[in-house]
C-alpha cells in the first residue's frame, strides 16, 4: 500500500467517524483544527485499529496530534517496526 494510499484510507475513517466532509480534512489537519476532542480521538483510534488490523499502544496514541502522525505510526505498524511505532 502506497503512503497515498494509506493516507486517503486513514482520512476517510476520520471522516466518517466524525460525520464530517472527506474534503475538511487534508493530511496536515491537527485533530484539533478539526475539532476532534480526546472522546473523538478514541473512538477515531478503534476504527483505525480495525480498519488496519494493528494495535496501537496507548501511551503512543497519546501523543498522536494530527492527521500525519498518525499515518505515519500506522506506515511503521504495518511495516512491522513495532518498536519505534508511533513515537513523538
Amino acid at each position: 500500500m502506497s503512503h497515498e494510499e494509506l493516507t486517503q484510507r486513514v482520512m476517510k475513517v476520520i471522516a466518517d467517524t466524525q460525520h464530517m466532509p472527506l474534503d475538511k480534512i487534508t493530511p496536515e489537519s491537527t485533530f484539533a483544527e478539526l475539532g476532534i476532542d480526546s472522546l473523538d480521538g478514541i473512538n477515531i483510534l478503534f476504527a483505525v485499529e480495525n480498519e488496519f488490523n494493528v494495535n496501537i499502544p496507548d501511551e503512543s496514541a497519546q501523543t498522536i496530534k494530527s492527521v500525519e502522525e498518525m499515518v505515519d505510526g500506522i506506515a511503521k505498524l504495518l511495516a512491522g517496526d513495532a518498536g519505534v511505532a508511533l513515537q513523538a
